[in-house]
């Protein structure tokens, strides 16, 4: 799964996470660091990405317009990288089936 991580989340996850998610990047890696929510979600859907991100508003998107881009929203407020990193980490399955569902536009991980 390629995906760009929002502003919200923080740049270090693509090394992080790039055993995982390779082709992945983050907004300001893509000159979209003071982009709107729009303008991310366009970039991500005419590029394949699925979007990861702590903003709500993106939920809201998901819900009303459907995909894609799929949106993983990351749900779990303020806290280290790391551990950002371990709850993606130990949701990988439920990520690839979410990926791999034609019908699905969103996922959240608590």
């Amino acid at each position: 799964m390629k995906v760009p991580y929002d502003q919200n989340l923080s740049p270090k996850l693509v090394a992080a996470l790039a055993d995982v998610f390779p082709a992945s990047e983050h907004v300001r890696n893509v000159k979209l660091r003071d982009a709107d929510d729009c303008d991310i979600w366009n970039y991500a859907a005419n590029n394949g990405y699925a979007v990861a991100t702590k903003d709500d508003d993106f939920r809201q998107r998901s819900l009303t317009h459907g995909h894609p881009p799929k949106v993983i929203l990351v749900d779990i407020g303020n806290c280290p990288t790391s551990r950002v990193a371990a709850l993606v980490r130990s949701r990988l399955k439920e990520l690839a089936d979410f990926e791999a569902d034609p019908s699905a536009s969103l996922i959240e991980l608590t």
